[in-house]
């Protein structure tokens, strides 16, 4: 009997009807012949209003309790999804992160996993149970309870995937799969049938919200079959895939980020070390950065621009006062008014100006470029928030990516 592992979001279980109907698809999946592990998400906007509670009691909770707090979320929508089940026959047992052996890292709201020990699930899936794990959280080697940061359910349903040897993992979400570009800013997008783990991971890495970065990046490393489909709608989504597909369009996707921060450490002493001394201080507070520019060094001295997500704005800027003086910074600017927009494709591997294509619909469309990024298969620019939508259209124009 082979076995599924199926993520549900948070609005796909945000009402009692809605878990009835999530254990409805869970139930026909087991009825067909499969093993089932099931990983939910917090009910609709529980965390939110979690997050909310705490803010009325003091504005800067320990990371610990609120990790304490937010792992709660979660097991309303296990207990309820079993619950669900049970009504229709079905045998099921929930589970907490600590209770399915979900080991991580000990950092509190941004978690990594480190491993999981199987053996709890194995029993459970041996004496016929479906079994519902919460995603988003885990336990330390210290048995302290830790959370992986927003979509981390994402990660937990690929995770148990991999070291369950899964046949697939399906991510069940309020749209049909990954699409060429967001569709409420560009009507027209076109779902994508298939997509490669790279462009996957690139895309969620870019803003793309069907799926947490670290999933992408783990379903890469580890081969997991993936497949993000629509709680709602009855059809196939998209398939994530390692098959290089012939005929490929230069470009797959546009996306776009609005969680973004810029910083930037002016008038830094050119010398061996500086940039080392910033960013070891930035990791130190486990803030992930993303494009990094430096200047030509001038008789004033350089500057590094750099971006973070718009949540670790503060500590990010934190960390690099703290280290100024050190690294003779003249000073330190953040700027929370700028957005990322990307194209992505595998196709650009092999076909060179993709690059000064996109540069020149910005420009044509009058979109100034403030920091540039590339990889093989990734252009990104930050622009100012406001024009973030207009450059997603006119890019998805120049790429005729609503074509079939």
């Amino acid at each position: 009997m082979s076995l599924i592992v199926q993520k549900f979001g948070g609005s796909s279980v945000a009402t009692p009807d809605l878990i009835k109907h999530v254990a409805g698809r869970v139930a026909a999946t087991r009825e067909s012949g499969h093993d089932v592990v099931v990983v939910v998400s917090a009910p609709g906007d529980t965390t939110d209003n979690l997050i909310g509670l705490a803010e009325q009691i003091t504005t800067s909770p320990a990371d610990r309790e609120m990790d304490m707090l937010l792992s709660t979320g979660e097991q309303v929508s296990i207990a309820l999804l079993a619950m669900a089940l049970h009504t229709r026959g079905h045998r099921a047992v929930s589970l907490t992160g600590a209770q399915a052996l979900i080991r991580t890292e000990p950092v509190h709201l941004r978690a990594r996993i480190m491993g999981v020990d199987r053996s709890r699930l194995d029993r459970e899936l041996g004496a016929g149970r479906i079994v519902i794990v919460a995603g988003f959280q885990g336990i330390t080697d210290d048995g302290e309870i830790t959370t992986l940061g927003r979509g981390g359910s994402d990660t937990t349903a690929v995770a148990l995937a991999s070291v369950l040897d899964a046949r697939i993992c399906q991510i069940y979400t309020d749209v049909e799969g990954v699409f060429t570009a967001d569709p409420r800013v560009v009507p027209e997008a076109k779902k994508l049938a298939e997509i490669s783990y790279d462009e996957m991971l690139e895309m969620a890495s870019s803003g793309a919200l069907v799926l947490q970065t670290r999933a992408a990046e783990l379903a890469k490393q580890y081969r997991v079959p993936l497949e993000v489909r629509s709680t709602f709608v009855d059809r196939g989504g998209t398939v994530v895939t390692d098959r290089t597909i012939e005929g490929r369009r230069l470009v797959t996707a546009v996306t776009h980020d609005r969680n973004v921060a810029k910083i930037a450490a002016t008038g830094i002493q050119d010398r061996p070390g500086i940039a080392h001394t910033l960013f070891r201080a930035i990791a130190d507070r486990h803030v992930n950065v993303n494009l990094i520019i430096q200047s030509v060094p001038q008789a004033q001295g350089a500057d590094i621009s750099f971006t973070v997500a718009r949540s670790d704005m503060a500590a990010a800027v934190e960390a690099a006062r703290s280290v100024a003086g050190e690294i003779g910074a003249r000073d330190i600017i953040s700027d929370e008014g700028v957005a990322m927009v990307s194209i992505v494709g595998a196709g650009m591997i092999t076909n060179p100006g993709v690059a000064a294509q996109m540069f020149g619909v910005l420009a044509r469309n009058g979109i100034n470029i403030e920091l540039i990024a590339t990889s093989e298969i990734k252009v990104s620019c930050v622009v100012r928030a406001d024009e973030a939508e207009k450059a997603v259209r006119v890019l998805h124009a120049e790429f005729r990516l609503d074509e079939d």
